[in-house]
């Protein structure tokens, strides 16, 4: 770090956590690049910013056909390298990368452990895979812990030392914050609450690779599936297929049997979303993903959350940064990783 300090290259910010303003040395954005991936069932987005977070560009590919483990890592590689030369940087200016994967990931080794989004992955090396393939140092998270740290760094959580970051799309998962640490589990498990039992969702335990009782109740494709089973008990077929927040803009319309839906939906929520207050004492919800972003369902489950007073008084929010929470996530995580390499942070 001496050697950075004598080039003019490491800097002292302040920033404000905890009530209190704290010094931070960072390497400034010149000195080198970094990398963010996030990795999703149908798509793969790269971002690359300087070592200030400053982003200089994104790249976009399909995983839908390229789904295989040594094919994903492929993506990453030309994702990378086109918003390098696009931004008119050499390849040697990278210093490190940050992989987001669907799933149950060990992020001490770099593993993919399980994932059903991605071809049935399983104790997949992404990390080294990508240090081979790129040369710099990799890091590896579950991609909903990086929406997490997405939010705390440059989202709604800015900050906050204690917070839930839950994602319902069409699976559901929690990136938790507490005491200023995020939590993953001796299994890298924690978070997992797609598999929680609340009134009103199924009793029996979930098979492998099939969705948990709360993920088969809210999450985008349990709402689906309850729309359609209403309309086939009404006129004998599934009419108007819908997208879950279709179907909450259709029970503001009046639609009985979108508002039961939605009902159902922000009653499960609510029950989720208070139970973990209580075990994790915790206030501050932000609600992400395609389904969790309605601000319909939120505004349908915070009333139901106000019949709770005691001993927890969570508030939901919408993530500020939508679907660029695992991206930035990403960023700050392989900020961290360049940042030890330069010897600035343990």
């Amino acid at each position: 770090m001496e050697l950075l300090k004598k080039k003019g290259l490491i800097e002292r910010t302040m920033r404000r956590g905890n009530g209190k303003h704290q010094e931070r040395v960072a390497v400034r954005g010149e000195f080198g690049y970094v990398a963010g991936v996030d990795i999703g069932g149908t798509n793969l987005r790269v971002v690359v910013a300087d070592m200030s977070g400053a982003i200089v560009g994104k790249w976009c590919g399909s995983t839908v056909e390229a789904s295989a483990p040594g094919k994903i890592v492929q993506l990453v590689q030309t994702g990378v390298k086109q918003v390098l030369r696009q931004a008119g940087l050499r390849q040697g200016s990278l210093l490190g990368i940050a992989a987001g994967a669907p799933g149950v990931t060990d992020s001490k080794k770099g593993v993919v452990l399980l994932t059903s989004y991605l071809g049935g992955w399983k104790n997949v090396p992404l990390g080294k895979l990508l240090e081979e393939s790129l040369g710099v140092p990799a890091a590896v998270e579950n991609d909903v812990r990086l929406g997490a740290m997405g939010e705390r760094w440059r989202g709604s959580a800015q900050g906050r030392s204690d917070f839930v970051f839950l994602a319902i799309g069409t699976g559901i998962a929690a990136g938790i914050y507490a005491n200023g640490e995020l939590l993953r589990g001796p299994d890298f498990a924690a978070g997992e609450v797609g598999y929680l039992m609340v009134p009103g969702t199924a009793e029996a335990a979930a098979r492998e690779g099939m969705p948990g009782a709360l993920e088969s109740a809210i999450g985008g494709e349990g709402i689906r599936q309850q729309w359609q089973q209403s309309t086939e008990r009404m006129y004998g077929e599934a009419l108007n297929d819908l997208s879950a927040t279709d179907i909450f803009e259709r029970a503001l319309t009046g639609d009985g049997r979108a508002e039961a839906v939605l009902n159902r939906a922000a009653q499960m929520l609510a029950y989720a979303v208070y139970n973990m207050s209580v075990v994790l004492n915790c206030s501050l919800f932000i609600l992400g993903g395609g389904v969790g972003m309605s601000p319909i369902l939120r505004d349908a489950a915070q009333r139901v959350l106000e019949r709770f007073t005691e001993p927890a008084r969570p508030k939901m929010c919408l993530s500020s940064l939508g679907q660029d929470a695992q991206l930035i996530g990403a960023l700050r995580l392989a900020l961290d990783l360049a940042e030890r390499r330069a010897g600035i942070r343990s």
